[in-house]
C-alpha cells in the first residue's frame, strides 16, 4: 500500500472545548504539524470564540481575542495550513443552551445538548454564530456545521406534535434543519462550503436523502475511530452517499480522545490501526472519492465531561498517524522519520510510555503526565493497600479510632513523607509546565482530576498517623 497519500487534504482537529492551548503554544506546534504532513486545521472553537453582542455570554473566561484568532490564522497560512472553523449547529450545543438566555431553544427542556429545530429563534441563533465566526475567517473555503449525535431529536413537545402528521419522520426533521443551516451559509457566504458529520445521515433511506436537497449543499464527513473499522461497510456507505448526489465526501479518523472519556495517555497502536483501515477504505473505492481526512483529537467527549488526553500527550500519536497517511504505510523508514521529527528515539507504538523521551513542543508535559498516570496512583495504592505495616497496624479501623503502635509510626511515617515529597515536587513541576501551554482553569482541572487525589490520600494518612501517635486517654474498644 506504500505510495502517495490518497488523502489530498489532511486536517488536524483542534478541539478547544477543553484545555485550549495558548496561542503561543500553537506557534510552536503548527510548524510541526506541517512537517508531519498536515495540510490544514479543523478548529472547533466552541466557547473559545470571542462572540460579541447578545452572544458574548458564550465566551469562556479565557476565550481567544479577535487578534489572537487573526494571529493563529496567519501562523497557519505561513505554514501552509488551511483553516476550517467548526461550529456546532444542532447537537452538542451544551455550551450555548446551558445559558438561561438560550434555554428556551432546547429540543427537550431539561437537556442542553440539542437545539429545537422548530423554533425560528434557533436558526437566528445559529446564523448569528456562523456570521461572527466567518467574519473572523474571511475567505474560508469550508465551514464545518457539526450536526453529529443529535440526541433526543423528536422528543420535544413541538417535535412530537409535528411527528404526528402523516409522513413526517425524525429523519425528515433532521434533514430539514441541516438543509436550513446549509442554505443559510450558502446565501450569506456563497464561497464557503459546509461540511457535516455523517452519523445522522447513515441510516436515512436513499430516496429521502436524495430528495432532501442536502446533497447539493453539504459535504459529509464519514467518521469512525475504531482500530478495526469495517472497511467494506464504509465503502458501501460511501457508495450510498454518492448515489444520493453527494459529490464530495471526507473521512474522519482520530489521533486521540476516542478511547476513553478520562484517558490520560494515548494508545498509539489503536490509532495507527484506525488510520491503516482508512487507507484501505480509500484504496477500495474510486480514486478521489474522498476529498480529505480529518484527524480528530477530542479534548472532551462533550462540554460537561472530564478532560481526556492533552494535546502534547497526543502528539506522538498524531505524528505516527499523519506520517502513515502521508506515506501510505508505517514501516521502519516512516518510523525513523517520526522519531527524527519528534526527537524521540526508540519509538514503540505499542508502548508509548517513555518517560523523558522526546524534544517536541510539550514533550516535558508528556513525560510528567506519564509518570503521574502510570506511577502516582499505583505507588499510593501500594503504600495504603499493600504495605504490611499499614494494612496490619494502621488499617481503616485503626485510623478511625486513632490507634497505632508507636513502633509502627517509625515504619510508616518515613515512607509516607518520602512519597509525598516526591510526588508533591513532580506535581509542582507539572503545574509549571502545563501553565506554559494552557490557561489556569485547564491546569487546575487536570491536576485536580489526576494528581491531587493521590496527594490528598497521603496527606490524610500522615494526619491520621500524627493524631493517633498522641497520648491515649481511653482503653481501646473491644
Amino acid at each position: 500500500m506504500a505510495g502517495p497519500s490518497p488523502f489530498k487534504m489532511r486536517l488536524v482537529h483542534l478541539d478547544l472545548k477543553g484545555a485550549p492551548p495558548r496561542a503561543s503554544y500553537l506557534s510552536e506546534v503548527l510548524p510541526l504539524f506541517h512537517a508531519l504532513g498536515a495540510t490544514g486545521l479543523l478548529i472547533e472553537y466552541e466557547d473559545m470564540f470571542p462572540y460579541e453582542g447578545h452572544l458574548r455570554r458564550l465566551r469562556a473566561r479565557h476565550a481567544y481575542s479577535p487578534s489572537e484568532i487573526a494571529h493563529i490564522r496567519q501562523l497557519a497560512a505561513r505554514h501552509g495550513l488551511e483553516v476550517v472553523p467548526l461550529v456546532q449547529t444542532f447537537g452538542h450545543m451544551e455550551f450555548v443552551l446551558k445559558h438561561s438566555t438560550f434555554a428556551h431553544l432546547r429540543e427537550v427542556a431539561p437537556f442542553p445538548n440539542t437545539l429545537n429545530p422548530h423554533d425560528a429563534g434557533s436558526l437566528a441563533l445559529v446564523g448569528a454564530m456562523l456570521d461572527q465566526v466567518l467574519g473572523l475567517h474571511p475567505g474560508a473555503q469550508w465551514l464545518h456545521i457539526g450536526c453529529d449525535e443529535v440526541y433526543y431529536l423528536g422528543e420535544g413537545a413541538a417535535s412530537r406534535q409535528w411527528l404526528q402528521q402523516e409522513q413526517n419522520t425524525k429523519a425528515k426533521l433532521c434533514l430539514s434543519h441541516m438543509r436550513a443551516v446549509a442554505s443559510l451559509v450558502q446565501a450569506r457566504h456563497p464561497a464557503t462550503r459546509p461540511l457535516v458529520w455523517d452519523d445522522m445521515l447513515r441510516d436515512v433511506p436513499e430516496d429521502q436523502l436524495a430528495a432532501s436537497g442536502l446533497p447539493q449543499l453539504v459535504e459529509p464527513v464519514l467518521w469512525d475511530y475504531a482500530a478495526d473499522l469495517d472497511v467494506h461497510g464504509k465503502v458501501l456507505l460511501m457508495e450510498k452517499f454518492r448515489r444520493c448526489g453527494f459529490s464530495r465526501l471526507w473521512a474522519a479518523s482520530a489521533f486521540k480522545g476516542a478511547t476513553g472519556a478520562s484517558q490520560a495517555l494515548t494508545p498509539v497502536q489503536h490509532h495507527l490501526g484506525n488510520h491503516m483501515r482508512w487507507l484501505q477504505v480509500a484504496a477500495s473505492g474510486p480514486a478521489d472519492t474522498l476529498q480529505g481526512i480529518v484527524l480528530t483529537g477530542w479534548q472532551r467527549y462533550d462540554h460537561f465531561s472530564v478532560l481526556c488526553e492533552l494535546l502534547p500527550a497526543g502528539l506522538p500519536s498524531l505524528a505516527v498517524c499523519l506520517q502513515c497517511l502521508l506515506h501510505g504505510s508505517f514501516g521502519e523508514d516512516v518510523k525513523a522519520r517520526v522519531e527524527n521529527l519528534l526527537g524521540m528515539p526508540g519509538l514503540d507504538v505499542a508502548d508509548i510510555a517513555r518517560e523523558g523521551a522526546g524534544s517536541f513542543p510539550g514533550s516535558d508535559i508528556l513525560a510528567l503526565v506519564t509518570q503521574v498516570s502510570l506511577h502516582l496512583r499505583d505507588s499510593v495504592d501500594a503504600l495504603l493497600e499493600r504495605d504490611r505495616y499499614v494494612t496490619g497496624w494502621f488499617s481503616p479501623y485503626h485510623r478511625r479510632r486513632k490507634l497505632v503502635h508507636p513502633v509502627m509510626v517509625r515504619h510508616i511515617q518515613p515512607q509516607a513523607l518520602s512519597l509525598l515529597a516526591r510526588w508533591g515536587a513532580l506535581t509542582q513541576e507539572l503545574e509549571a509546565a502545563l501553565g506554559r501551554v494552557f490557561y489556569p482553569d485547564a491546569v487546575e482541572e487536570w491536576l485536580e482530576e489526576n494528581a491531587r487525589p493521590g496527594l490528598r490520600r497521603l496527606q490524610a494518612l500522615l494526619r491520621d498517623l500524627d493524631e493517633a501517635a498522641g497520648p491515649v486517654d481511653v482503653a481501646p474498644e473491644a
